[in-house]
């Protein structure tokens, strides 16, 4: 029994030792491919015409991106924004982060990287914040309690 137990303990240390130099090597990747998105980063003024989540192919991507694009990501569905750049209408994959503030059938400036929307600033006016996201039944129960119990609710 306890050669069992120190054989899973052998090997779930080693899975961890794995573990941490794969993410090592991730975040490097990662702070390699933020390095080149601020080099290659633009301001543009841009209409914005439609916003989706939408899978690459159909997406209206080129085609050098879906060929880039590694085989397990390409079923992925990913925020999609077609706009209008001067004259030219394009598909442009959008930060998923800021996907929700970016206004429909308004010109916004936003900062570009190649196809990947980075940032988005509104040129008149502010831009509306993103909807609240909806409250989860066991969070609205917890707060109907703190209310009940006269409690701060927590944040």
């Amino acid at each position: 029994m306890l050669k069992v137990i120190l054989i899973i303990l052998i090997i779930l240390a080693a899975l961890l030792v794995v573990l941490y130099f794969v993410g090592r090597k991730m975040q490097k990747k990662q702070a390699e491919q933020e390095a080149q998105i601020e080099a290659a980063k633009q301001s543009v003024t841009m209409l914005i015409i439609d916003k989706k989540k939408l899978r690459l192919r159909d997406a209206g991507l080129p085609a050098a991106v879906l060929e880039q694009t590694p085989k397990y990501m390409r079923r992925a569905k990913f925020p999609i924004v077609k706009a209008k750049i001067g004259p030219q209408i394009m598909s442009l994959i959008c930060d998923a982060a800021i996907f929700d503030t970016i206004p429909v059938k308004k010109e916004v400036k936003a900062t570009v990287s190649g196809i990947y929307i980075t940032d988005v600033r509104g040129i008149r006016g502010k831009l509306n914040a993103a909807p609240a996201k909806k409250k989860g039944k066991f969070r609205s129960w917890v707060d109907k309690l703190q209310e009940k119990a006269g409690a701060k609710p927590l944040k």
